[in-house]
């Protein structure tokens, strides 16, 4: 009898000690993926303000703003190419350089990445006006975070939805790509309304799948394999955030 007691005490400290360990891997995670927020945020509105003037130079965008050399060479030649595509590159690198990349060195990677992903998206603020940005930004956080926090506590295995979404998002690059060429706006606000379910679904499922790797790894007391794996997690949940918020501002942005 004492020893099945001690047993018991025995497995609630390391239950604790998980539960404990869980909560930090979570701040982490979350902790990362807002730096890296508030990287591209910063990157997106320094490239926009060296990008757009309202003194004339080379090429009207709107009434009283123009590129600059440096925007018009951003976002006017084939330059847009490489601004546009680069993040999805470094994604699919990060992918597969993660497992050979210390904890730190994918930390690293993720801010520079968040950085590019910054100048990638500054093209808003030559779009949309300011205070519809910072709307649709604040509508965005408040939907992730009831997704996440649905993600997080919810019973309901939701590892099935993971195929479904991914299928979706192939989905969702290939038409946008296609449309490129087409312009068409349906297409565009179909691609946006569908965007919006398919990341909300995402960060749902992100969040679980974050916390059943930890708790399927965590007695395993390989610091340096969970440090990469909540770094992973905090790019995934960056993922749906800023497609979520691109897909929303192409629904309900005030353009300028």
């Amino acid at each position: 009898m004492a020893d099945y007691q001690t047993a018991r005490a025995g497995s609630g400290v390391r239950t604790a000690q998980i539960d404990a360990g869980l909560r930090t891997h979570m701040n982490k995670v979350y902790g990362t993926m807002s730096v890296g927020m508030v990287i591209t945020a910063l990157a997106s509105w320094a490239i926009a303000g060296l990008a757009v003037t309202d003194t004339a130079t080379m090429y009207q965008i709107g009434a009283d703003k123009y590129l600059t050399d440096f925007g018009y060479a951003l976002y006017a030649s084939p330059l847009k190419w490489l601004v546009m595509f680069l993040p999805l590159v470094m994604v699919f690198a990060f992918g597969a350089m993660i497992n050979r990349l210390s904890a730190a060195g994918a930390q690293l990677f993720f801010y520079t990445f968040a950085a590019a992903m910054g100048v990638s998206i500054s093209w808003i603020f030559t779009v949309f006006t300011g205070f519809s940005i910072v709307q649709v930004f604040l509508v965005t956080a408040i939907a992730f975070a009831g997704l996440s926090l649905w993600g997080y506590t919810t019973k309901k295995d939701i590892s099935g939805w993971g195929a479904f979404l991914i299928m979706g998002v192939i989905g969702l690059l290939v038409a946008s790509i296609v449309n490129i060429w087409l312009a068409s706006p349906a297409i565009m606000f179909a691609v946006s309304a569908i965007g919006v379910l398919i990341f909300a679904g995402l960060t749902a499922y992100d969040t679980q799948k974050i916390k059943t790797t930890y708790l399927a790894h965590a007695h395993h007391g390989d610091q340096e394999w969970l440090a990469k794996a909540g770094i992973m997690g905090a790019l995934n949940l960056y993922l749906d955030f800023i497609n979520m918020f691109m897909f929303l501002l192409q629904l309900f942005g005030n353009r300028e």
